[in-house]
């Protein structure tokens, strides 16, 4: 895209804003319509504008700060959809399938949304005890394996926002509601590299988590898997990290060929 300042003059309205998507989609933190364009290069109105015209279809979304812009509902609707072509779900169902049969446990793949993981690949356990979460399924970041890396994942100061606004609703005994107690939690997740859900977002269930990555390193999906206590102790789990990561790491690999 070097040499998108040459052509700036004759590029169609639909490309622009084809352009501007990808601007945000690669920065991966919220960007302002000023900083786009100076990859751009176009009249400052006209990228105004067009910013506009993608957060009114819900293609972007403005942040909290008035001035900058992450991916919108539909944007990533649409990554999720191109994910889920038929191609590359049968090979991340292989994965994912492997991955089950070495754990023995239910494996799921999450991608974070606005205010909560879904649930957009899974398989089952064939053990006739499961816990019933069907894709489709939205949790929340504070209290789940996966949640809680995505919140690792995120810039100091978009956590701190997180922090400060977030309802944390407690779902058993042992969810962390305190802000100071899960603002250590994530810092201690981000420290280890994967996620840890000891029975709090269910009484009974424990979920490991690890990062699903781009070529910048940085966090798209999560893969993890969770099991019934009385089956499986937190400290057992542990046992499946290696498997866990190996399978992380062929997803990455699979969501960039």
């Amino acid at each position: 895209m070097d040499d998108i300042g040459g052509l700036r003059e004759t590029i169609p309205t639909t490309m622009r804003l084809l352009l501007i998507l990808e601007e945000v989609a690669a920065a991966g933190v919220p960007v302002t319509p000023t900083a786009v364009n100076e990859r751009l290069g176009l009249p400052k109105p006209t990228i105004h504008r067009l910013f506009s015209q993608l957060e009114a279809e819900g293609y972007v979304q403005r942040e909290i700060d008035g001035r900058s812009y992450t991916a919108g509902t539909r944007l990533r609707r649409l990554a999720a959809n191109v994910q889920s072509s038929s191609r590359v779900r049968t090979a991340r169902l292989a994965i994912l399938g492997a991955l089950a049969e070495a754990v023995g446990e239910t494996c799921n793949i999450a991608l974070p949304d606005r205010q909560a993981m879904i649930y957009v690949d899974r398989v089952e356990t064939k053990w006739p005890l499961r816990i019933q979460l069907p894709i489709g399924t939205k949790v929340p970041f504070h209290c789940t394996a996966s949640g809680k890396l995505y919140l690792a994942s995120l810039s100091q100061a978009n956590f701190n926002g997180y922090l400060s606004s977030a309802a944390l609703e407690p779902h058993t005994d042992r969810s962390i509601v305190d802000r100071g107690q899960l603002r250590d939690e994530i810092a201690a997740t981000r420290s280890r590299g994967f996620g840890v859900d000891d029975e709090e977002f269910m009484d009974g269930m424990i979920a490991l988590s690890r990062p699903i990555v781009d070529d910048h390193g940085r966090l798209m999906s999560t893969v993890s898997f969770h099991a019934p206590t009385v089956r499986l102790s937190l400290d057992d789990a542990h046992q499946h990290l290696d498997r866990l990561t190996e399978a992380a790491q062929e997803l990455s690999r699979l969501a960039l060929s």
